[in-house]
């Protein structure tokens, strides 16, 4: 939380463990950078559910009006950050995000109460709800983000001849495989007359209510016996503690300033170096050895910079890194440029065959021409 709002934080755990020498704490600094290194997968993950939603939802990112952040984690500026590059727009923060769901909440039984008239609310499944079918199969019968409440029906028939009973294996989630999935409940049918497989007809019917509740049903069309079974859903501060924060600000402005200033520094220097080891992984063989070398020692001074007090000292290492990044970067886009330019010119030699060919005073025949595959063959063969 903390790192939400300044750049570097200390970690103080007392009495971790023990040893010979008596009891041993945990007492360190992190920094906003080193904490986003830490996180920057799990940031990633949760853009995925998003592009998921859009996708699921038929928009483009243009369409999207506003973008409301719901969890305490989504003060996190790295998440902030992700969700400005994904969707273009900037997050809306007129709402508290640890506060948002259960207004929303408030909302719904407002409105499932007949107190609430002037909103309506649309909730959606958040799972694709099915049963399984032969083989382990997962059946979507309500699929994921249906609009509720909603009622769904489909015929299903036996497996075997002579088959007298099915069960109904009612399962939630988005694999393919019923294995895969949530079980919700089972039940059985029984009393179906013996009949070759596939002859009976077994209508499932999933009835989804406002309230998340789902009941699903089987019936024998044939005799119109029938089961069912029903699943339920599982900075407050006071007027003088402002002022005196206010007061204090004022006074050690300018120490402030000053810690501020370098743990800004260290927190650039910490990004730029974690910044110049992923691209070294990610270019690989294409850096020369002694330009990588260069780059890794520019590394390791900057990080034992970052680690002191000394601003200029972070400064001048922070410069000193950047411009051998920047020296590879532009050595490597001047390489994709010739390796361009002589495919290009390849490209050019090879198209000039023809037309030297045509000088030399050969034939050439216009011709009208149909291109017949072999669909079209068989189609004639079938005919």
């Amino acid at each position: 939380i903390e790192l939400s709002s300044v750049t570097t934080s200390s970690i103080n755990l007392p009495f971790i463990t023990a040893t010979q020498e008596g009891p041993q704490h945990l007492e360190m600094t992190i920094t906003r950078a080193k904490f986003e290194e830490l996180t920057a997968d799990l940031v990633e993950k949760t853009m995925g559910p998003t592009r998921r939603a859009l996708d699921d939802a038929g928009l483009k990112v243009e369409q999207i009006d506003r973008i409301i952040l719901v969890g305490g984690s989504t003060r996190i500026p790295a998440v902030q950050e992700a969700i400005r590059k994904l969707l273009g727009k900037e997050p809306h923060k007129g709402v508290n995000p640890d506060e948002v769901v259960c207004l929303g909440a408030a909302y719904q039984a407002g409105v499932l109460s007949g107190e609430v008239k002037d909103v309506l609310l649309l909730d959606v499944t958040p799972l694709s709800l099915g049963i399984e079918t032969l083989g382990g199969v997962f059946t979507r019968i309500i699929e994921r983000n249906t609009t509720i409440p909603t009622t769904k029906k489909q015929i299903f028939s036996t497996a075997a001849d002579n088959q007298t009973s099915v069960e109904i294996h009612v399962l939630q989630g988005e694999r393919p495989m019923a294995a895969d999935n949530k079980t919700l409940g089972r039940f059985m049918l029984d009393g179906i007359p013996p009949a070759p497989r596939g002859i009976p007809q077994i209508e499932v019917s999933f009835d989804l209510d406002a309230n998340g509740i789902v009941n699903v049903s089987a019936k024998d069309l044939g005799t119109g016996k029938e089961q069912h079974i029903t699943i339920t859903s599982s900075s407050g501060l006071s007027k003088d503690q402002i002022e005196q924060m206010v007061k204090q600000s004022e006074q050690f402005a300018e120490d402030d300033l000053k810690r501020k200033e370098l743990a800004e520094a260290k927190n650039q220097a910490d990004s730029l170096a974690y910044s110049a080891e992923k691209s070294l992984k990610e270019l690989g063989d294409k850096v020369d050895q002694d330009k990588a070398d260069q780059v890794r020692k520019a590394v390791a001074d900057l990080r034992s910079a970052a680690a002191g007090e000394d601003l200029d000292k972070i400064k001048q290492a922070s410069e000193k890194l950047n411009g051998f990044l920047h020296e590879l970067s532009a050595k490597l886009y001047e390489q994709a440029k010739q390796q361009q330019q002589t495919q290009t010119g390849g490209d050019s030699a090879t198209g000039a065959g023809p037309q030297a060919a045509d000088k030399d005073g050969e034939d050439v025949v216009d011709a009208d021409y149909n291109i017949k595959d072999d669909k079209d063959d068989k189609d004639d063969q079938d005919a």
